[in-house]
């Protein structure tokens, strides 16, 4: 595996954990949000994360068995799509609301806060570890040029 090729998965790591947190705060900040311009609550929004190699898994197995590393086909990951949850809206009774249904019922959003402080804290770990493991790299290259001096 190349030097560079490592920096680019820990970079393409970084940005898809950034666009998580991104998110993240975009469903915490509409956690009260009922009319939205496509009508009706805000849907919370989710992340899915797809791994972006032209190899297969496989390939990838196989080439480390046979001690060749991983190739310059494995990118790392980005993100697929962004997709809206489909979990049942939350209906609360308040009839003085603006937004009430004429029975008096007001369609919240999807949005559980303890879920998203949950996925926040899940991708600000990944983040970390991935600057993590790009540090370490640095390190790396940075000890190799040394030892060529």
């Amino acid at each position: 595996m190349s030097f560079l090729s490592s920096f680019d998965i820990c970079a393409s790591g970084m940005s898809a954990q950034r666009i998580r947190m991104d998110i993240a705060a975009e469903n915490v900040a509409n956690v009260d949000t009922t009319r939205t311009a496509s009508g009706g609550a805000y849907r919370r929004k989710d992340v899915v994360l797809e791994s972006y190699s032209t190899g297969s898994f496989q390939e990838a197995l196989q080439n480390a068995s046979r001690g060749k590393g991983f190739t310059s086909q494995n990118k790392g990951v980005r993100v697929a799509a962004i997709v809206e949850d489909t979990r049942e809206m939350k209906r609360v009774y308040n009839p003085e609301h603006p937004d009430a249904d004429e029975d008096g019922y007001v369609t919240m959003p999807n949005v559980d806060l303890l879920k998203e402080t949950v996925d926040s804290m899940s991708a600000t770990r990944s983040y970390e570890a991935n600057v993590t493991a790009l540090n370490a790299m640095k390190a790396m290259v940075q000890k190799a040029l040394e030892i060529g001096r």
